[in-house]
């Protein structure tokens, strides 16, 4: 459990309690930040973001995630296509962590 207090082990220092980080923020609308540019590679046959002098391969579902940044859609809206696409998937935490740090990493504004 996380934040939980208790001992790391025998006669090991117990963990300072720490808040769960807050839920990121879903009313931005997500798009693509100029210079970035998302491209299937077919001889990989895996999504890749293109970024000035670097190149990401992205894992999973994460290109399917960012093709729904059009700069239209907010991040709830993002989240809430996914889980029509994906019922059974916990989309509505992961894909909106997911958007917030690649916004962090200054990708997507």
């Amino acid at each position: 459990m996380r934040g939980a207090v208790g001992p790391a082990g025998r006669g090991g220092p117990e963990r300072a309690v720490t808040a769960a980080p807050a839920p990121p923020a879903t009313t931005w609308r997500a798009v693509l930040a100029r210079g970035v540019v998302l491209r299937h590679d077919r001889v990989r046959g895996a999504d890749l973001l293109l970024l000035p002098e670097r190149v990401v391969l992205l894992d999973g579902s994460a290109g399917e995630v960012l093709r729904l940044c059009d700069g239209v859609r907010d991040v709830a809206a993002v989240v809430a296509e996914l889980t029509v696409r994906h019922p059974a998937a916990p989309v509505a935490a992961e894909a909106a962590a997911f958007l917030e740090r690649l916004r962090e990493e200054g990708w997507l504004r």
